[in-house]
């Protein structure tokens, strides 16, 4: 009886330090599960009610900023699901909770509204069609992007270059080849994740578990960024030799200050990356 109430309390404290991962994937189960049973015209209205995209938010819709976080219509529910908690649960455990959320909401807010505003004065200057203004434009992609990049401050010093460089350039060799507006918007928000991550320091514990995490996190965010067979192999080529270069460069030029983000001992205490003032 005893060891039961321990492994309960043990099961509660883990999820407990991942409580944002825990209660977002809930949510957006249930969001999910509910959009299947629902008929298809229902389904589409709820797509297009949730949708950032210039019509809604030009009308004052602004609670669709957090609601289209929600809603996914891309892709079946079983497959991104597990790569998106891997994700988050992983950010949560080296960040912390509210440094994950911080990352999110900024990279999905953020990134949705450069992408509205482009549009806007895109349309409004004649260079794209005035159907663009109510484009459906929902999903998690640009607050999971964003914690993607802001993960950058947990990656150790001497790798951190080469990471940079890789992911800027699969986003930006994605953006172009994509040509929409939802791949630049992907772009937006791994900057915003990064530059959020600036913010952080502190060290980071790495396990080998946690590597397998942040592999399995990274093959998600490469799909959700490169989702054809030649933007993948374009964004493979340039980031690699991208992150080569900066690797070397790095190392030819990079100081020896001692590596903050390194893994701490398996036997002390981990500390949290915490902002800067």
């Amino acid at each position: 009886m005893v060891s039961k109430i321990f492994k309960i309390s043990n099961l509660l404290a883990g999820l407990a330090r991942v409580r944002f991962t825990v209660a977002y994937v809930a949510a957006l189960a249930f969001v999910s599960t509910a959009m299947l049973l629902i008929d298809p015209q229902t389904h589409d209205r709820v797509i297009r009610n949730a949708s950032t995209n210039v019509h809604n938010l030009a009308h004052g819709r602004l609670g669709t900023l957090l609601g289209s976080a929600f809603v996914v219509e891309a892709c079946p529910l079983y497959f991104w699901m597990p790569f998106l908690t891997c994700l988050l649960v992983l950010a949560e455990l080296q960040m912390r909770t509210l440094r994950l959320v911080a990352a999110f909401l900024i990279g999905h807010i953020g990134a949705t509204l450069v992408v509205a505003a482009v549009l806007a004065t895109a349309v409004k200057l004649g260079w794209m069609p005035w159907s663009i203004t109510r484009a459906s434009d929902v999903g998690m992609s640009y607050g999971a992007l964003a914690v993607l990049g802001a993960l950058t401050a947990t990656i150790p010093r001497q790798w951190r270059p080469a990471w940079i460089v890789w992911w800027l350039a699969v986003s930006v060799s994605a953006a172009v080849i994509g040509g929409e507006f939802t791949n630049a918007g992907h772009a937006v928000a791994l900057t915003l994740g990064m530059l959020v991550g600036t913010r952080f320091h502190g060290a980071a514990h790495w396990t080998p578990v946690r590597c397998l995490m942040l592999l399995n996190a990274a093959g998600f965010g490469f799909l959700i960024l490169a989702h054809s067979m030649y933007g993948m192999f374009v964004g493979t080529v340039f980031g690699v030799l991208g992150a080569a270069v900066a690797h070397f460069a790095a190392r030819r030029f990079g100081s020896a200050t001692p590596d903050e983000s390194m893994h701490t001992c398996a036997g002390q205490p981990e500390p949290a990356l915490s902002p800067t003032a």
